[in-house]
């Protein structure tokens, strides 16, 4: 069967957003989100990108994770994908789960800003916005190709993966 339920994006941040800074030598979150630039380069069509806020997931407390839970209850769309930091998404996984009624919400990120090339994000994106099309109700993580249920999410800073 076809899903074809309005799907959300919202965009908080994190890596997967950074970009070089030439000035500091760092990276920066810039206020700009490359997730439109990503599904433009698959193909892919959603029906809304809401940008939230522009962070790293370290400087993230409850008052942000709030403000997401927020944006995911009043939002029109049942199936959502949540762009965040990997250092502490699975925090947030945690704080949505059981509070986001009947819908299907996915976080992903990447290990790599997009806009350096080889980024795991185009991929971990890809396979979140399939995830949140099929899965059901409930709150996952979707990220080096795998499906982690919220409580299971879990970065292991040691290989710089999720397993």
């Amino acid at each position: 069967m076809i899903n074809r339920d309005p799907l959300a994006i919202l965009v908080t941040g994190g890596t997967l957003d950074k970009v070089h800074d030439t000035f500091s030598e760092s990276l920066i979150l810039d206020g700009t989100s490359r997730v439109a630039d990503i599904l433009g380069q698959g193909r892919a069509r959603v029906s809304r990108i809401k940008s939230l806020m522009s962070i790293d997931s370290l400087d993230m407390d409850d008052t942000h994770r709030a403000k997401i839970l927020r944006a995911i209850n009043t939002a029109p769309e049942n199936r959502i994908v949540v762009t965040h930091g990997t250092g502490t998404m699975e925090l947030t996984a945690q704080a949505l789960d059981g509070n986001i009624g009947k819908k299907t919400v996915v976080l992903t990120g990447a290990m790599r800003p997009w806009s350096l090339g080889q980024s795991d994000g185009n991929f971990n994106l890809g396979g979140a916005v399939i995830a949140a099309r099929l899965l059901p109700a409930g709150v996952y993580g979707v990220m080096n190709g795998k499906v982690f249920a919220a409580q299971d999410l879990h970065k292991d800073v040691a290989s710089g993966r999720f397993d």
